[in-house]
């Protein structure tokens, strides 16, 4: 990640190749998460891990684009949450996040393009705007971003999600609650000028998500913009004009802001 250290702590997802389980559960028990993790090395103490028991991949995944690019997670057992192991909300299908927006996003991956997290490789974080699906789509190509992508970064570069982030999360803040509104997915290179990074926009999701949770769903909440979105009017060659939608709304619990 092209940002700074974080005094916060987040799921780390780890893989074990000396195992071998092959089949519909997708290599699951390869798998473990620690939870409450804030270096890759040396000692821990609020961690916690458990093993994935199921891996369930969107249906419509296309590796080709990265269009749907997310998946659900099946933990062996439940985890207590604690002062470094909280939930966050997700992004609800009304949410708006208009260019400009103030998002985070923390990882482990390298801290600029090619140059991997020194030890002990601390989890980073990096403050970076929404830059709106019309211009992402006209920066980084006509056709490559969909609805089902959100897009955030630096125009002027040095700021953005980098190689061995993708799965980390990309949050903003609405009050004193924390919205999940990204999953890291890809990028043209790393903080390059012009070039924002992409993510899986999880508000286009609820619907798949709730499907798979039968007990203990998630919180959905709206995240809202005001004002009229700049994103709306921006054009380039070959660009279709853009709709509107209204919002309907939801709520959700509200979370202590990260420190």
């Amino acid at each position: 990640l092209a940002g700074q250290s974080a005094e916060i702590w987040q799921p780390c997802l780890w893989w074990f190749p000396h195992q071998q389980r092959m089949g519909d559960v997708c290599c699951s028990l390869l798998l473990q998460i620690s939870l409450g993790r804030q270096n890759l090395q040396g000692e821990n103490p609020n961690e916690v891990s458990r093993t994935v028991n199921k891996i369930i991949l969107h249906p419509s995944y296309d590796s080709d684009t990265s269009d749907n690019d997310i998946a659900l997670l099946r933990l062996s057992s439940p985890v207590q949450f604690t002062d470094y192991i909280r939930p966050v909300c997700l992004a609800a299908s009304d949410s708006v996040f208009n260019n400009g927006t103030d998002s985070w996003i923390t990882g482990w991956g390298a801290v600029q393009e090619g140059v991997w997290l020194p030890s002990p490789e601390t989890l980073q974080e990096v403050e970076v705007p929404v830059v709106g699906n019309r211009q992402c789509n006209c920066l980084n190509g006509v056709g490559t971003i969909t609805d089902n992508m959100i897009c955030a970064g630096v125009l002027a570069g040095g700021k953005d999600s980098c190689q061995g982030d993708s799965g980390g999360p990309m949050v903003n803040q609405q009050g004193s609650v924390w919205v999940q509104s990204g999953v890291v997915s890809f990028g043209f290179g790393c903080a390059r000028p012009n070039l924002p990074g992409v993510y899986a926009r999880v508000s286009r999701y609820q619907t798949w998500i709730n499907s798979h949770i039968i007990s203990d769903k998630p919180g959905f909440v709206q995240f809202t913009s005001s004002g009229l979105d700049a994103d709306s009017s921006y054009t380039c060659p070959g660009l279709p004009l853009s709709t509107t939608v209204s919002p309907f709304r939801y709520s959700c619990l509200s979370l202590s802001p990260l420190p």
